[in-house]
Parts: C-alpha cells; sequence; structure tokens
C-alpha cells in the first residue's frame, strides 16, 4: 500500500453523504414549526415502504440518504415542533443535535477516562453542573443512563444494595437468594417507569406496599407514617416529583422526615419534575427533596438533550460505584480517574456527556430557569384560556407544565369520556398540536405537557385556540 492510499482521508462518497444528510436535517428543522405534527402514515405503510428482502447490491451513499429521507418523512412525528405537548417530551435543543452528530462522528465509546479522556470529562464536568443546578448534594455520584426508566433502576439497585449489606447480605456477591426482604413502600399514583425498574432489580411489580395519595396524586405523609410503622427490616421508599397527569409534587419534608425515623431509604423519581429545581419561581415545588438519597431524572425531557439522556444522582456515591462497577483485565482503568463504566451497568456506552455539556454551556443557569419558567407560564395561560370554554374542564391543580383537560357534561361520564377521545383524535388530526391521551380517577383525560424549549406565549394560544376550535365541532356533532 502507498503512503498516499494509507494515510488517505474520508472518501468523497462517504463525505458527500454527511454533507446530505446535513442539509436533510436542517430543511427538517427549518419546517417543522408549519408541518402537521402526526404522521401522515401509519407503520403497516411505513412497513410496506422498508420491508422486502435483503438487498442483493449496495448503493451510493448519497443515495441511501437520500432514499431514507424520502421513505421516513411521511412516518415521522414532529417531536421538536413547539406545540407538540404529548409524553413531556423535549424538542431537542439544536446545540445539543449538533453536538450529538459530533458524538457520532467521534465514534467514543465513552466508559473508560484513560481511553477517552475527552468523553469522560464532559461526562464528569455536566454531572458536576447538575448537581449544582438542581441543588442536590454536590458529592453525590452520578450515571449518564438512557433515560428515567434506567435511572430509576439504577437508583433503586444502590438502595437494594446498600441496605442488605447494611444487614450484613453482599448482594454482589451472593444475589438476592435467601437475602432479607426489603420493604418497597410507594403513593398509590407512581409512575410505571418506577415498576419497570423494580422488576429489572428482582423485586417485581406488585410485591410493594401502596400508600394513599391526594386528589392530584400527592402521596399523603401521614399514611406513608402509618404505612411505615409494621415494617422490618431494610425499606424503601419511592417518592415522586412531578405527576405524570397532574404534575404534582409528593411533600418531601414530611415524607423525607417519616423515611429517615424508619431507618429507610429515600429514592425520588423526578422524571421531569426534578428541573423545577433549577428555576426560582419553581423550586418551592420540591422543597426538601434535597434530603433524599438518589434521584432520577430525564435529560430528553425539560433539558431539551437528544434522545436518548438519563442521570441517576445517588448521595452515597460508593453505594452506587459498588452496585454498578465491572473490571476486567483487558479495560484500562485508574482508580485516580472517574470512569464513566462504573455508575451504569453499560461497558458500551455513547458518549452523552458532549450534548449534555453543550446545551447546559448554551444555556447557562439563567437560560435552564427561564425555559422551565417560561414553560409553566405557558401552561397556566393555556389551562385559563380553555377553561373559559364553555364545555371544558380543568381537572388537575396547574402546578408545572400538565395541563389534564376533560371535554362534555361532568356529571354524565360516559358521554364525557366519548367527547374526550373524540376531541383528542380530531384535534391530533388537524396537526396544529398534539397533546396526548390518559386515564385519570377512571375518566378519560387530554393531558397538554407542554415540554418544548421553543414554546411561548404566542404558540401556546394558537395551540389553546386549535384545542377550543376542535371541541366547538365535536360539541356540534353530538348535540
Amino acid at each position: 500500500m502507498g503512503e498516499a492510499a494509507r494515510i488517505a482521508g474520508l472518501p468523497a462518497s462517504s463525505e458527500a453523504a454527511l454533507r446530505r444528510a446535513a442539509e436533510h436535517a436542517i430543511r427538517f428543522r427549518h419546517g417543522v414549526a408549519a408541518r402537521p405534527i402526526g404522521p401522515a402514515e401509519d407503520y403497516d405503510t411505513q412497513l410496506g415502504r422498508f420491508g422486502g428482502p435483503v438487498p442483493e447490491s449496495g448503493k451510493p451513499p448519497v443515495e441511501v440518504i437520500d432514499e431514507l429521507v424520502a421513505m421516513a418523512d411521511p412516518g415521522l412525528l414532529a417531536i421538536p415542533n413547539p406545540r407538540f405537548f404529548g409524553w413531556v417530551v423535549g424538542a431537542s435543543h439544536p446545540v445539543g443535535v449538533a453536538a450529538d452528530w459530533l458524538t457520532s462522528a467521534w465514534g467514543q465509546n465513552a466508559a473508560m477516562a484513560l481511553s477517552t479522556p475527552a468523553a469522560a470529562a464532559a461526562e464528569e464536568t455536566a454531572g458536576r453542573w447538575m448537581l449544582d443546578l438542581l441543588d442536590l448534594p454536590r458529592d453525590a455520584g452520578f450515571g449518564f443512563t438512557t433515560g428515567a426508566t434506567m435511572a430509576n433502576a439504577i437508583g433503586l439497585a444502590a438502595a437494594r444494595n446498600a441496605l442488605l449489606g447494611q444487614s450484613g447480605w453482599d448482594v454482589e456477591a451472593k444475589g438476592l437468594f435467601g437475602a432479607p426482604e426489603v420493604n418497597v413502600v410507594l403513593g398509590e399514583e407512581a409512575h410505571s417507569t418506577v415498576f419497570m425498574g423494580l422488576r429489572l432489580i428482582g423485586f417485581g411489580a406488585e410485591r410493594v406496599i401502596r400508600v394513599a395519595a391526594d386528589g392530584q396524586g400527592r402521596m399523603i405523609a401521614g399514611a406513608l407514617s402509618e404505612a411505615l410503622r409494621p415494617l422490618n427490616g431494610p425499606t424503601i421508599v419511592i417518592a415522586q416529583a412531578g405527576h405524570i397527569n397532574s404534575g404534582a409534587f409528593d411533600p418531601f419534608g414530611p415524607t423525607i422526615k417519616a423515611s429517615r425515623a424508619h431507618g429507610a431509604w429515600v429514592h425520588v423519581d423526578g422524571a421531569f419534575g426534578l428541573w423545577a429545581r433549577a428555576c426560582p419561581d419553581c423550586s418551592a415545588l420540591a422543597a426538601g427533596v434535597e434530603g433524599a438519597d438518589s434521584w432520577a431524572t430525564d435529560g430528553h425531557k425539560w433539558l431539551q438533550t437528544p434522545y436518548d439522556g438519563g442521570f441517576v444522582f445517588v448521595r452515597d456515591q460508593a453505594a452506587l460505584q459498588r452496585s454498578m462497577s465491572l473490571t476486567a483485565s483487558y479495560l484500562p482503568h485508574s482508580a485516580d480517574l472517574r470512569d464513566p463504566g462504573d455508575y451504569t451497568p453499560e461497558l458500551s456506552r455513547r458518549a452523552r456527556g458532549f450534548a449534555v455539556w453543550a446545551v447546559l454551556r448554551a444555556l447557562g443557569r439563567t437560560g435552564v430557569a427561564e425555559m422551565v419558567g417560561r414553560r409553566c407560564r405557558v401552561a397556566r395561560r393555556i389551562a385559563k384560556r380553555l377553561a373559559a370554554e364553555p364545555g371544558i374542564r380543568i381537572v388537575n391543580e396547574v402546578v408545572l407544565n400538565q395541563v389534564a383537560v376533560a371535554f362534555g357534561p361532568e356529571d354524565d361520564a360516559d358521554r364525557a369520556d366519548a367527547a374526550t377521545r373524540e376531541t383528542l383524535a380530531r384535534i391530533q388530526r388537524e396537526g396544529i398540536c398534539y397533546p396526548s391521551h390518559g386515564v385519570w380517577h377512571g375518566r378519560a383525560i387530554m393531558r397538554i405537557s407542554v415540554s418544548a424549549h421553543s414554546t411561548d406565549n404566542a404558540e401556546g394560544d394558537y395551540a389553546a385556540e386549535a384545542v377550543i376550535a376542535a371541541w366547538r365541532t365535536v360539541r356540534g356533532e353530538m348535540a
């Protein structure tokens, strides 16, 4: 092989494909606010486009990118649209997207500081910044995960292992067979991802003690005290920052005090609500949450990092590391450096820290606070406008970014549920905004989750009027 060939750079065809992908991506972002939010084609149609036998021969890279975009575009949900209100999903801040492109191009496996120091340093710095922004213990351990589901599982695993270790049982060495029983106590309206986390760590979704919640989904502190009183042995209490329908917060002060009196570990599922801590206007909602032992939250929700990204924080850094770290003779390791792979169960993992660092660097403390506060104000504004329309009811206290809406006669559950479902379906078909559905207290609701960094009053007003117009049509049809 000649010297010129040996040091040849990126092939022209590959460079062209990268440039073409960037052009398509930028074009999509330019038009995302104007396109209908829902996908134009369903799954079966998309499967027909993408399916078929294995290709017998390849295609030039640029043609592959063009073909991919042409096929996928009708099946895309416009999640980055400022009026996408489904599932508390962020809009992927452009700075984070750009950093994520670089992350893919750099191709770093972010598990080990010695081998990929830039990825490890970006993650450690971003983690320290978040502990500061969220006002959590600054010396807490942290891990970057795929999302809050895995973050909950990791936090609960650290809790399980630490508590059993205090009881003289080494989970890392002996597993769970024969281990002392661990009590798990949570509010009756805990999110489904918590139960997934419990399943992943061997506790199961049904062997929990459920504590009564109030009408907004907040765990009742007195009921927690009663539930804890007869329990013996290791105990985990799971609290919630940001109820999925109401946005409400458990009362952390009395909840943590009662748990501490019982010697329990407190884990907080704060998938989106924990970010209220970063905004002075909202931080009182999560007052006292810093007294817990572990916390889980998402980045691809309120922080607007690209999918996928979540975070787990554990007060006892050593407990987190013991529950997650692994060693092997072929892995470079230094006891003096923070290896990201010691804090999550993934040895091969994306360098998520680059995009998180970039978003935090672009926004800064004031930018994060403004973004969180604005979305809460827009949610209240939407709720006020909808509540003024006859036949529309706001069924939650709008304390954060969640607006739970019902339509139709309050005294006729069947007609109201039908009206709510039909209005939501019409709104989604029309594509001006995109709320999601839910069932709360046995009744159908439409849930508006104001989550995108680009959502402002004008976008909120436009969405509210679209909701009202859809409801008026449905009301006329039902008359």
